[in-house]
């Protein structure tokens, strides 16, 4: 099953719906989907950064663009009964830990209670039969093992952010429980899952407090960039690398139904779990050397020194597995940097990026 390659036929003219299709995962998916003719609807706020990916690349052509709040049920209902979506996938999030110190309660309502509303829409909507949560690797309770954790150990987090996280995978859980079961999987015809994925890095990532949009705009600006915890180790992945997940697994979904409706983790290999360290140096030697960087004094909140995902699930029973090793990564992550500095045209260039990814999964 190694190579597994996305079903081009099976996304064409397909209603899809995508919460936070503004964000920077959300927009490479929505680009990946458009180039297989999906019939795409993007529930989402205004993009949450400036530069964003989102217009940058001219995401919203050909592609029906909602401006809403996942928090607000009422508006999220109407949206999906106008547009009858019969695949939905939960994008949308407070993404970042530091964020969620900051503000703890906004966080906790966007990740839980807007999952609870993105779930609520799709128990209320007959069209839909697939519901996809993506969350975090954060959401277990991590005890910063050297090994990587399985689908089934406990939900957990020390952070707002994390233990938010760990939240959404309860409610989906109890939502498919309490409404979709898979053992009444053929009366109701809803499968749901929720996927978690590692460090995703990526072009057009413009996020704060992130490792690789903090250098590369460092490296815009001509100043150092201030590195907080060199020795803390990632599952860094490239953004498509995940992506490709969820895309094979809502397929496994739509076919199979409740024999894939549960939690699935696609993080890197071992190979790509690195020390922050080792990521700025070799994109100073992707840039010849033009990254500088020193320490940030300032006091930051907890974050782990160590976390990693076991993928074997989605190896065995899904055929997916990564592609791109982490150096090749960096690689295609200066080039997406290096085009856009030049005034490219990024919609293309990302578009080549997709298909340059898809070529691998073909070999």
């Amino acid at each position: 099953m190694e190579g597994l390659v996305m079903n081009a036929t099976f996304w064409k003219d397909r209603k899809v719906l995508i919460t936070g299709h503004t964000g920077f995962k959300g927009s490479w998916l929505s680009m990946w989907l458009k180039s297989k003719g999906t019939d795409i609807t993007g529930y989402s706020l205004l993009p949450p950064t400036n530069p964003n990916l989102f217009e940058i690349a001219d995401v919203s052509e050909k592609i029906r663009s909602v401006t809403g709040d996942i928090r607000d049920l009422t508006h999220l209902k109407t949206v999906f009964t106008q547009y009858q979506p019969e695949i939905v996938i939960h994008m949308a999030a407070q993404s970042l830990v530091r964020c969620s110190y900051d503000n703890p309660v906004e966080t906790y309502s966007a990740n839980v209670m807007g999952t609870v509303n993105v779930l609520e829409a799709a128990r209320q909507t007959d069209s839909v039969r697939v519901a996809l949560i993506i969350t975090s690797d954060k959401c277990y309770e991590n005890k910063e093992w050297i090994w990587g954790y399985r689908e089934n150990d406990p939900m957990g987090g020390h952070d707002p952010y994390s233990s938010s996280k760990g939240c959404a995978e309860l409610v989906t859980s109890a939502y498919r429980s309490s409404f979709f079961s898979n053992t009444d999987y053929p009366g109701h015809g809803v499968a749901v899952a929720s996927a978690r994925a590692g460090n995703v890095i990526g072009g057009g990532d413009w996020g704060h407090d992130r490792l690789v949009p903090d250098i590369m705009r460092a490296i815009m600006k001509d100043r150092p960039v201030a590195i907080r915890n060199p020795n803390a180790i990632r599952p860094w992945q490239h953004v498509l690398e995940p992506l490709d997940g969820y895309l094979c697994l809502v397929e496994k979904l739509w076919r199979h139904g409740s024999k894939f409706a549960e939690g699935w983790n696609f993080g890197p290999n071992d190979e790509s779990c690195r020390p922050v360290s080792w990521i700025v140096a070799n994109l100073s030697r992707l840039r010849s050397g033009s990254i500088r960087s020193e320490p940030d004094s300032a006091e930051n909140p907890h974050e782990a020194a160590y976390l990693k995902l076991d993928c074997c699930k989605a190896r065995r029973l899904l055929g997916w597995s990564p592609k791109l090793d982490l150096a090749t990564a960096l690689e295609w992550i200066v080039e997406w940097y290096r085009e856009y500095s030049q005034s490219g045209n990024m919609r293309e260039f990302s578009e080549s990026q997709i298909l340059r990814y898809e070529n691998m999964r073909q070999v």
